[in-house]
């Protein structure tokens, strides 16, 4: 009966060593929280070209999470948020604004967001000419709300 008892022990001791092993490999997961707040876009325009006075200009704006610059950041629920502003152009500058809120939910601290925005001309017909456009501006997510200001001459 010793022989049987002698496997047993050494297959326990084995067990009890691997438990302590990984026991110290085991991660705690963040809590999912809510991120959310209003992104408020101001684009400073430069006019150098012939646009007529009382063009429309159109500033769209989309925002995403940026999970690269938090690699551990894991969302769990992530849909851009978007923003429309318009304005009357009267002149050789124009400043066009864009609110986005947004909310998201994410485990782990917020890595920043990512800006993509377009800048149209809509013509008194309502024919819209693409003036300029950006994508993959990396921004700071600071609190429940952000300003931006970008100078983007047309």
């Amino acid at each position: 009966m010793a022989r049987v008892y002698v496997p047993l022990l050494l297959c326990l001791g084995l067990l009890a060593s691997t438990v302590e092993a990984s026991a110290g490999t085991l991660q705690e997961r963040p809590v999912p929280a809510v991120v959310s707040g209003v992104y408020s876009i101001t684009f400073h325009l430069s006019i150098f070209s012939t646009l007529p006075t009382g063009t429309i200009l159109t500033c769209r704006a989309w925002i995403t999470p940026n999970p690269a610059r938090n690699p551990r950041n894991q969302l769990l629920a992530s849909a851009p948020a978007q923003a429309v502003g318009r304005v009357a152009l009267a002149g050789s500058t124009a400043a066009c604004t864009a609110e986005i809120p947004f909310a998201w939910t994410a485990e782990g601290a917020p890595g920043g967001v990512v800006l993509s925005y377009e800048i149209d001309a809509v013509s008194r017909s309502g024919a819209a000419t693409r003036l300029v456009s950006g994508a993959d501006v990396g921004a700071a997510l600071p609190g429940r709300s952000a300003n931006l200001r970008l100078n983007v001459s047309l």
